[in-house]
């Protein structure tokens, strides 16, 4: 421990062996996704900086300096992200031992960043629901695009977790869709329960691509899921561009169903959304699966008559929503 604490002089504790260090302890209780993006960052921003630096050495005007050269860039949101992955990685340096200073907590982002303007994922308003549910209906591009943005639109689940679906995850005798926690952002399981019209735009899609692992696989790579831009260009492509998003048909599910009186906790698990409590997060993904697929066939009924009606059209409730 003694040869462990005299860090001044012990250049072989540099800032990318420490990292790779902390990254071991932090991955534990991580999805792999979140873990890869994370390594990638430190590869991308930090390692060509500051990897060969003894971590021991290494001051806050360095850290400015980072940031200061991300942002340049016109990455002022990774800026952020980066000076907050090595705050973590010097915070660890200095409780094991590696370096007696964690120079990331004598700055903050707000210092030496640029303030930017937070903005919310584009999407339409209710009213225009029922033209974009015709314009996919009738979209005239690809297959696979179309019926990807129709499930999207029945399920609200995240365009990852949508593109990232595999055969396996879906129980057609339960209804069900179970995607798995490691592709989660939130790293715990997510049921997805499905109304018939969903159903039926699996079964269709498995005449596209049934023979593959993947739903939604790549044009190029078969073994790789479609590009998540995909969904982004054809609502461009149908004339949506800055108006609607992959993520705003969750924004739009939340809205009319809170409307609609739906239970908020029954709409925010569906949307698997982070719980206040964490520690119960593993556990939440199966409560209460039965109100919440009474939700889901709901909402597919109310889309389906919507985009055959033309216009919004009310809720028809099977069961008490409470």
């Amino acid at each position: 421990m003694a040869e462990k604490t005299a860090i001044a002089s012990a250049t072989e504790f540099t800032f990318e062996k420490i990292a790779e260090k902390w990254l071991e302890h932090w991955q534990c209780n991580k999805s792999l996704r979140h873990v890869d993006t994370t390594r990638n960052r430190l590869k991308g921003n930090v390692y060509p900086v500051l990897g060969a630096r003894p971590i021991a050495e290494i001051e806050p005007m360095e850290l400015v300096q980072l940031a200061q050269g991300i942002e340049t860039r016109g990455a002022s949101d990774m800026a952020k992200r980066i000076l907050q992955i090595v705050g973590m990685v010097t915070r660890y340096a200095v409780a094991h031992g590696y370096s007696k200073r964690n120079p990331a907590s004598e700055i903050r982002p707000s210092d030496i960043l640029k303030p930017t303007r937070k903005t919310n994922m584009a999407r339409i308003d209710a009213k225009e629901l029922p033209a974009l549910l015709r314009s996919i209906e009738l979209y005239e591009g690809r297959q696979l695009t179309r019926l990807a943005m129709k499930l999207m639109a029945l399920t609200f689940v995240r365009t990852s977790e949508l593109i990232g679906a595999r055969w396996e995850e879906f129980d057609f005798e339960a209804c069900r869709w179970n995607i798995p926690a490691e592709r989660m952002k939130m790293n715990t399981p997510h049921i997805v329960p499905l109304a018939s019209q969903g159903v039926e735009a699996l079964n269709l899609l498995k005449r596209l691509s049934g023979q593959y692992e993947l739903v939604f696989p790549g044009e190029q790579n078969r073994k790789k899921p479609m590009s998540n831009m995909t969904i982004l260009k054809a609502l461009e492509r149908m004339g949506y561009k800055g108006r609607m998003t992959g993520h705003g048909f969750r924004g739009l599910a939340s809205t009319i169903l809170h409307e609609q009186g739906y239970n908020h906790e029954h709409i925010e698990l569906q949307l698997a959304h982070a719980p206040c409590n964490a520690v119960s997060a593993a556990y939440n993904h199966a409560l209460y699966l039965e109100p919440r697929a009474r939700m889901m066939r709901d909402w597919a009924d109310f889309l389906e008559k919507t985009q055959r009606g033309g216009k919004l059209l009310p809720f028809m409730r099977k069961a008490d929503v409470a």
